[in-house]
């Protein structure tokens, strides 16, 4: 429980419009109890937030280990599959403590970058070799207690990772990934619980690594508890090619055929997609989770966006890879990707474009309570400073296009979560140097 208290915003972003001047009260609990506008000066006692205040953001698509990578994977040219090569290495240092240490240092990155919520797509479960830790969830726990240490809100998608193929058994890489079925999966993650910080949730990692007779099982699980579910899709064009020779079926309809699909699930880059498959995504409620940085970093391509919402699949954004942890940037290359592409102009308006990086988002992991400015909802909230060299001069009233088109992590001067600070005008207060804390963490993994 917290204090009461009541947080004067200088400029709101409250779904539609900016307003100024605003009055926000948080509850004991940690929730939105009132917002009022027309707050012309602040309220005595309250804390002022200058600059304009959007609800939390939330990083919908995160592997955490991969904030290791950065730079070293930059190097020379490439594809995903020897990009993979790399992260194998890594992933082979981890350990409990260790990945602790650098979940820690990249979520307080996150909260510094004004993300209150990440969805942290989890397949590092065993240690090297495919041995169990004495906890078999000793490293999702990990997770966890990293995401509290940061202050931020974690939804574990706990992930089945059961095959390097079609047909085939995990490499040595992957032993550590796998707990040799479905039913095996069930049983270890059922023994995770939700805390007040952390959902547990399911992701199926992809149709090649779940094979098909399981992943009803899966998905079975996720629906049985009403968890968010993930998985990979159509990622790469190889991965389609490789399912259509296996079961002479897109992944989005094998999927389907095994009741995968559904407004719980969201479906993460849905890259290469056929008509029919956006028909299915979209008639099935199921969501879409684009990572622009990182889908053109690995060169992945550019989803179809555009026509997986139109189709009715909702829009959320994550980081992914974490070539860089930057939300606004994910929602203005969502937009910028479309104008490359099609050569036209305001596919989403900035408010829609927000909307999949707050509410959307924070739904898609099972959180629909979060993400907008109202009351009732979480008190999760950011603050984007308007006097950088980046957010000058615009209009306040134009904040939602400032924040978007121009704006960075490095704007973000506030990020509040259950109304209690956790980044103060630019610094993160429960992590402190967190520059130097990931500077360590990855030391210690890279071996």
């Amino acid at each position: 429980m917290i204090a009461r208290k009541t947080y004067w915003l200088e400029h709101a972003w409250l779904g539609d419009l900016v307003e100024p001047g605003v009055a926000l009260d948080v509850t004991a609990d940690g929730r939105i109890g009132g917002v009022r506008t027309g707050a012309a000066t602040p309220p005595p006692g309250a804390e002022v937030l200058r600059g304009l205040t959007l609800p939390g953001l939330a990083n919908a698509h995160s592997h955490a280990f991969h904030r290791a990578l950065r730079s070293t994977v930059q190097v020379g040219s490439g594809t995903f599959w020897t990009w993979r090569e790399v992260m194998y290495g890594v992933a082979q240092n981890l350990t409990p403590d260790s990945y602790f240490a650098l979940a820690r240092a990249v979520y307080a990155e996150m909260a510094l970058a004004g993300i209150t919520n990440v969805g942290e797509f989890h397949y590092v479960h065993h240690a090297p070799g495919g041995t169990p830790y004495a906890d078999p969830n000793a490293m999702g726990e990990a997770l966890i207690e990293a995401a509290a240490a940061a202050g931020i809100r974690i939804t574990l998608l706990d992930t089945a990772y059961l095959a390097a193929g079609f047909g085939e058994a995990p490499n040595p890489h992957q032993l550590r990934f796998s707990d040799g079925t479905a039913e095996a999966w069930a049983e270890r993650v059922s023994a995770l619980k939700p805390r007040e910080h952390a959902l547990i949730g399911a992701a199926v990692h992809s149709v090649r690594a779940v094979p098909a007779g399981q992943l009803a099982t899966v998905a079975s699980w996720a629906q049985q508890r009403q968890a968010p579910l993930h998985v990979h899709l159509s990622e790469q064009t190889a991965e389609n090619d490789a399912c259509l020779a296996a079961h002479g079926r897109t992944p989005t309809q094998l999927l389907a055929d095994h009741g995968v699909l559904g407004p719980g699930t969201t479906g993460v880059h849905n890259t290469h997609l056929t008509d029919e498959d956006i028909a299915l995504l979209g008639g099935t409620t199921t969501g879409t989770c684009m990572c622009p940085t990182t889908e053109r970093d690995l060169a992945d391509g550019i989803g179809p966006a555009g026509r997986l919402q139109r189709a009715g699949s909702p829009l959320s954004l994550g980081s992914d890879s974490h070539a860089v942890i930057d939300l606004l940037e994910e929602a203005r290359a969502m937009e910028l990707n479309e104008r490359l592409r099609s050569r036209t102009r305001g596919h989403w308006t900035a408010n829609a474009l927000l909307t999949a990086a707050t509410a959307d988002g924070h739904a898609s992991l099972g959180r629909p309570d979060a993400g907008r400015l109202s009351p009732g909802a979480l008190a999760d909230f950011t603050t984007i400073a308007l006097d950088t060299v980046r957010t000058a001069g615009p209009l306040p009233r134009l904040g939602a296009e400032t924040a978007v088109f121009a704006a960075s992590a490095a704007d973000v001067r506030h990020t509040v979560v259950g109304g209690r600070h956790v980044v103060r005008d630019g610094a993160h207060t429960l992590v402190g140097d967190v520059a130097g804390a990931l500077s360590e963490a990855i030391a210690a993994v890279r071996g």
